[in-house]
């Protein structure tokens, strides 16, 4: 499929199934256990109805928000996902050069196999997020290699303590670190273009990748462990580390993975810029809230920080429902992980180009001409509905 003929994400979605090896689709697509978080994320969605304004000039729409005094032409985002380079070569280039060429913020995730510093020579403005311990002699240097590479945003991940458990993946073969099983070898036979364009690229120019972001230091490559182990010390880190960090860190720090109110409260405490209301796509904690259904919450307990929303996003209804409830921007990262595995940069351009087209058409829809002025009189509830 070309990736200029997709209409939609799950157009994407249906096609990245069709091009990835199962074991990795399910990597992809998948969540924990029942996968109960994963399907809440988009029924909570679906509980919204949209009060509508005719009668208002829509002529001229504006969808430009502004993030930490960077101007964005699109509210939405490309969030941080682990070992890209699965779907697409130099897959953490490609979604972030594809978020710089769309006027959109990304996050470079921590599970990256292309060095943090190429990717902020390709796209500079990227963010970057990290899985960290409670080790002051880890966190340390790898802050002094952000500063050095020019990160200006750092988002610390706090709702992976330790691994989940995902079963689809267990079931497919599938493992980071990844392991070379006959049922996962056996998957990649059966996808002949992603063995070529994707499997075979990367061993011809690259080797076996290795995870090059998790600290200071290069880490093991994907087929072995991390040197040490990379989840090693996080079920310890408490908001008094990340208080200390907000100490020597002079960018930007968001804290990604809040559900309560109080924890966004304490975010704000500390000083953080602002936070991610999450839950991690649904794949950490099974049976989490959604975090739409948080999000109103969250922000009335902290009018001080920036508000950014992931999870469950699949069209541009779902991005102005989120405005609506009050988030700044809102993050994807199933949708840019499909358009990458389709069509590599141009595939992750697509599908921000396919979410920015539905969010015009549907401002015009709705009467709203600049989302700015979304707020929560422009919904109303499932159940509170007249009937």
């Amino acid at each position: 499929m070309r990736v200029d003929h997709a209409l939609s994400i799950a157009d994407l979605a249906e096609a990245a199934r069709r091009r990835l090896p199962p074991s990795i689709h399910g990597y992809v697509s998948g969540g924990s256990e029942d996968q109960a978080s994963l399907d809440g994320n988009r029924a909570a969605f679906r509980r919204w109805r949209f009060l509508t304004r005719p009668l208002v000039d829509v002529s001229t729409r504006s969808q430009a928000i502004e993030l930490f005094g960077t101007c964005y032409a699109s509210p939405v985002g490309i969030a941080p996902m682990g070992v890209s380079g699965l779907c697409c070569f130099d897959g953490d280039v490609a979604l972030a050069r594809a978020a710089a060429t769309a006027q959109a913020p990304s996050v470079l995730s921590a599970a990256s196999t292309v060095p943090l510093e190429r990717v902020m020579r390709e796209a500079p403005g990227t963010w970057y997020q990290a899985y960290l311990p409670a080790q002051h002699a880890v966190i340390d240097p790898l802050l002094d290699r952000l500063k050095a590479a020019g990160v200006g945003v750092l988002v610390i991940t706090v709702d992976v303590q330790i691994a989940s458990v995902r079963e689809n993946e267990v079931r497919n073969g599938f493992s980071i670190p990844l392991r070379l099983t006959p049922r996962l070898m056996a998957g990649g036979m059966m996808r002949p273009r992603w063995m070529i364009e994707t499997f075979g690229r990367t061993m011809w120019r690259q080797g076996i990748p290795r995870f090059e972001n998790f600290t200071a230091t290069r880490g093991g490559r994907i087929i072995t462990a991390a040197k040490g182990d990379h989840r090693a010390g996080r079920a310890a880190m408490t908001w008094d580390h990340v208080a200390r960090i907000r100490e020597r860190w002079p960018g930007r720090l968001l804290v990604k993975g809040i559900l309560r109110p109080e924890d966004a409260h304490s975010a704000q405490r500390i000083g953080a810029d602002g936070i991610f209301v999450s839950n991690h796509g649904g794949r950490q904690l099974d049976d989490a809230v959604s975090p739409l259904d948080m999000l109103p919450a969250i922000v009335a307990a902290a009018p001080h920080l920036t508000v950014l929303l992931d999870g469950g996003v699949r069209r541009g209804t779902d991005v102005l429902k989120a405005l609506a409830l009050g988030a700044h921007g809102v993050f994807v990262g199933r949708p840019a992980m499909y358009g990458l595995a389709v069509g590599g940069e141009a595939g992750a351009a697509r599908a921000l180009e396919l979410l920015r087209r539905e969010i015009d058409v549907d401002q015009a829809l709705l009467g709203c001409p600049d989302v700015r002025q979304l707020g929560p009189d422009w919904l109303v509830r499932d159940d509170r509905l007249p009937l």
